[in-house]
């Protein structure tokens, strides 16, 4: 029982020592996981609709329509079938996602959407994504055709869906 009290004890004076220092002048740990709370709201699904998301991708209609809360995506039937995607990361680099496209052959290329900084990456005639800074988040589209032959350029579909996020940004 007392080598139960002296771990606790030790283990008791170990955690309020990291939490002080003896000098009086003791600053607040950095937060390294971002602000993720101080950026633009774009709303569910980037305050665009699903009539609006089917329009600019010009298919007939969609088979699965899925929201969460990091972000939303519109499918068709198909295994490798066309999809449109929103998602919206708080506190997250977007150079991640920007590195991770390049990765995969997916060459990007800067842009800028009403004075905000972004990027666009593709595969030709198949994939497209978008993504848009702002702060320390930024928001991403991605539109692919998969096997089905394009209604329409993908990055046109994905550069407006970006804009209509970066316009109804509050």
């Amino acid at each position: 029982m007392m080598r139960v009290k002296v771990l606790v004890g030790v283990a008791l004076a170990v955690t309020l020592s990291a939490c002080g220092s003896s000098d009086g002048d003791a600053t607040p740990a950095e937060d390294v996981s971002g602000s993720g709370g101080s950026g633009a709201f774009f709303g569910q699904c980037g305050s665009v609709g699903d009539q609006e998301v089917l329009d600019a991708f010009a298919v007939q209609a969609f088979t699965s329509i899925t929201r969460n809360s990091v972000g939303c995506e519109w499918e068709t039937a198909g295994f490798t079938g066309p999809s449109v995607s929103f998602s919206w990361y708080r506190g997250s680099p977007i150079d991640r996602e920007r590195s991770g496209s390049e990765l995969i052959g997916r060459p990007a290329q800067d842009i800028e959407i009403d004075g905000q900084a972004g990027f666009a990456a593709a595969t030709e005639d198949y994939l497209c994504e978008i993504g848009v800074q702002y702060g320390d988040d930024f928001i991403h589209w991605s539109v692919t055709y998969g096997d089905l032959t394009p209604m329409a350029d993908p990055c046109d579909v994905a550069m407006q869906l970006a804009e209509l996020t970066v316009e109804r940004a509050r």
